[in-house]
């Protein structure tokens, strides 16, 4: 079975902001592929499924912490253990300021890269888990990130973060059969964003 969990703030307050990204990447994964309604389990939202693939379905279970953004490892760690996942069958979709908007990176392990809620994963099931990065932007100046993540994206930023989204969906096959070059290849194929400076990019959004 794939664990597929996304990052976010549980309050509907947060629904629309960029450190939401995760819960609205899961969330179309889930309409895609058709899982279940969701429901209260491990800390957090689950929804069960399975994606379609060349090779047959790929039993997958949806996960939304609803513990707030930092907690996230406390319902990761309990569903991974409760269904006796290993974390490399574990992905995380999560914001990246570090990467332009509409940029996406597959990573495989490695630190948290002062996310916090990557940290709290890691201090639950250790680092050997699979990172799917959606870039942000980064507002231009430290002190002015946390302002960043928990604001709404601009209506302008929609044209790239609807087709993202679909694109992270559609090409869900390439993900539960562990191709994740592919699957990042083939995502940037479906919905192709500009190269950029993560920095430069969000102070023209904002």
């Amino acid at each position: 079975m794939l664990l597929i969990a996304g990052l976010g703030n549980p309050d509907p307050a947060f629904a629309k902001n960029r450190h939401n990204i995760g819960f609205m990447a899961v969330d179309e994964i889930a309409r895609r592929w058709g899982f279940s309604a969701p429901r209260r389990r491990f800390q957090g939202q689950v929804q069960e499924g399975a994606i379609e693939t060349p090779e047959g379905p790929v039993k997958a279970l949806i996960l939304k912490p609803q513990t707030f953004y930092n907690e996230s490892g406390r319902a990761v760690g309990e569903a991974l253990n409760f269904f006796k996942i290993e974390p490399e069958n574990l992905v995380v979709f999560y914001d990246e300021i570090d990467l332009a908007p509409g940029r996406f990176r597959m990573k495989a392990g490695g630190g948290a890269a002062g996310n916090n809620g990557v940290r709290s994963i890691t201090a639950q099931v250790g680092p050997y888990f699979r990172r799917a990065r959606l870039g942000t932007g980064h507002p231009g100046h430290k002190d002015l990130v946390h302002g960043h993540v928990l604001s709404d994206f601009h209506k302008a930023e929609l044209k790239w973060v609807e087709p993202l989204l679909q694109a992270l969906a559609d090409a869900a096959p390439l993900l539960a059969l562990g191709e994740d070059e592919k699957y990042q290849a083939e995502v940037m194929r479906l919905a192709p964003a500009e190269k950029a400076d993560p920095r430069a990019q969000a102070r023209k959004a904002d």
